[in-house]
């Protein structure tokens, strides 16, 4: 019988059904952080319990760390509690650390795809919601509270309800300009953030393979941002290609193997879906949102949208979004004024991403009163950017080079917002306050619109400057 993808890896995986209809489901590989494992691991002390396969848990730093210098003890009396107590519960598991001196720590989602541990066909969980992104390689992976963080450190199986699968098929060629940023942006605007509740999203077509491995996972980075529990795309050569040398990639031989099994559990061609939707990628032009959730953005040639032109459904929340940001309805979006700038995130802080927006930046100056910074996803991509000479153009720029970590994506350490600060970011989220401060406004859009912003110190089209 023909199968997707998520039903072959979740049943491979599928221990047993416990009596209240959930499934007991094995996790392949844990990531996890400092911010929400502490709990976790206390609770293990409390009942005497050990880390079940330590093997199977990697450890890496990123949060609530600072960006601008890794000098202990942090500034933040919190934050350095946390860190202190990471370091030590990784130590006493004897759980593999990415930490600072080597070479290897960032973003949890950009590590484990870099150093090859993530694979296709795996279970992967962490303890935060943006696991989804894993799924690029064609793997399901879903963020988890504390208490299942404690279920896998001490079982290796967490338990769930399985979601339904949706396909989303993208069709056509991207225009210039048109990123995956701009893709996921569209396809949450089309289905709403709660339209992937109870779903698994399967992203399909011939716009989405032909793109490459960071683009995809940036995709998939941004399903939780629509609603759905997981995001994934079909393994391929682009896949294979990607993994093949990587530190904790399978070697020859068993490599080999390895490809022949990771195609093998690609969805069938005529597997069946509980949902399919389409778009034309032809269609989709660089999108800015303008409101608190990812679902309200428009096109950069659009105005802010009239409220009245709404659905029912959505009008109040638009309502907040327009009383919480000041913008205007029936205005041209392109021109907002932005006071920071901010290249970064799980979403989209990979070297692709880097170049991308250095392109854009290269010969130019940041506006004189935006505040712009770069921040790398991982040591290895910070390595990377300078080795290109990407750093130079950034700082030439005006542009802060900073060391690796989530930064300004969220109000967990001491990159935020001031007042009322708009800001221009290739982060994932603009809800209220989630770049630290209550009336801090955040208008997501791909990093290559981020540089164009900080050029002109307001909201840009990217497509004048390529």
């Amino acid at each position: 019988m023909a199968e997707n993808l998520f039903n072959k890896v979740w049943k491979l995986h599928a221990v047993e059904t416990l009596p209240d209809g959930r499934d007991k489901l094995f996790v392949g590989l844990h990531l996890i952080h400092e911010v929400t494992t502490p709990q976790a691991f206390s609770m293990l002390e409390e009942r005497g319990m050990k880390v079940a396969y330590p093997q199977n848990t990697f450890a890496t730093v990123d949060h609530i760390i600072p960006t601008d210098s890794h000098s202990r003890p942090f500034k933040d009396g919190m934050a350095e509690e946390m860190m202190s107590a990471f370091e030590k519960n990784v130590r006493k598991h004897k759980i593999r650390f990415f930490d600072f001196g080597s070479g290897k720590q960032g973003i949890v989602h950009v590590i484990g795809p870099e150093l090859g541990i993530t694979q296709p066909g795996m279970t992967i969980v962490c303890g935060d919601s943006h696991t989804s992104t894993h799924g690029a390689f064609g793997s399901i992976g879903f963020g988890i509270g504390t208490s299942q963080v404690r279920d896998v450190l001490a079982t290796q199986c967490i338990s769930m309800q399985k979601p339904k699968v949706r396909k989303i098929g993208l069709s056509g060629k991207l225009g210039k300009g048109v990123y995956s940023k701009d893709v996921i942006l569209a396809i949450i605007r089309k289905l709403g953030v709660k339209g992937g509740i109870g779903y698994a999203y399967e992203y399909s077509g011939k716009a989405i393979e032909s793109m490459g491995m960071e683009e995809r996972m940036s995709i998939c980075n941004m399903s939780i941002e629509g609603g759905a529990r997981a995001g994934y795309i079909n393994p391929d050569n682009v896949t294979f290609d990607y993994i093949k040398g990587r530190e904790f990639a399978p070697k020859g031989e068993e490599f080999q193997k390895a490809v022949k099994w990771w195609s093998s559990i690609a969805s069938d061609k005529n597997a069946a879906y509980d949902d399919i939707v389409k778009l034309d990628g032809s269609k989709i032009e660089p999108i800015v949102t303008w409101g608190i959730n990812p679902s309200q953005s428009a096109g950069i040639s659009d105005n802010f949208p009239n409220i009245k032109n709404m659905p029912a459904d959505e009008q109040q929340t638009a309502r907040e979004a327009y009383e919480h940001t000041g913008f205007r309805q029936n205005t041209p979006i392109k021109g907002t004024k932005i006071d920071v700038a901010f290249i970064g995130s799980c979403t989209n802080s990979r070297i692709s991403d880097l170049r991308e927006a250095a392109k854009i930046i290269s010969g130019r100056k940041a506006a004189k009163h935006v505040n712009a910074l770069v921040v790398p996803g991982s040591q290895q991509v910070k390595k990377a950017a300078e080795n290109e000479g990407l750093h130079k153009i950034f700082i030439d720029a005006g542009f802060e080079w900073r060391g690796a970590g989530c930064s300004l994506c969220l109000g967990m350490n001491p990159d935020k917002l001031k007042g009322k600060q708009v800001c221009a970011s290739s982060s994932n989220r603009n809800f209220k306050g989630r770049q630290g401060s209550p009336e801090g406004i955040t208008m997501l859009m791909s990093p290559a619109m981020v540089a164009a912003a900080a050029i002109e110190g307001k909201i840009a089209d990217v497509r004048d400057y390529l």
